[in-house]
């Protein structure tokens, strides 16, 4: 995605914990979802850092992930992450590849 449509692009994915009407979400105000958006990257990184990727929030609305070479990609949801980072990955990414598993019990 370009970054016109990154800065475009609606945060509003049924995956963010936004207040709604008839549903329950201990996220009602900004500060509880920048904490929330916090914790779910850094869980990320810690995945991402087997393959020396990096996820950091840009602009408040989307995401970027970016490799050690300098190569990044923008998108608008986590949910776009894995496709992403397998994308920028040198051999590939899978999250339930064995040895990465083995690799975060070790950390």
């Amino acid at each position: 995605m370009c970054s016109l449509c990154g800065i475009l692009g609606c945060d509003d994915h049924w995956t963010n914990a936004v207040e709604r009407p008839g549903v329950y979400s201990r996220n009602t105000d900004r500060q509880a979802r920048r904490a929330e958006t916090a914790r779910r990257m850094a869980a990320a990184n810690r995945v991402l850092n087997y393959r020396r990727l990096k996820l950091s929030e840009w602009q408040g609305m989307s995401y970027v992930v970016s490799s050690p070479t300098g190569a990044s990609t923008v998108f608008d949801a986590l949910l776009h992450l894995w496709p992403e980072a397998e994308a920028l990955a040198p051999r590939g990414f899978d999250p339930l590849d064995e040895d990465m598993i083995n690799w975060m019990e070790r950390q």
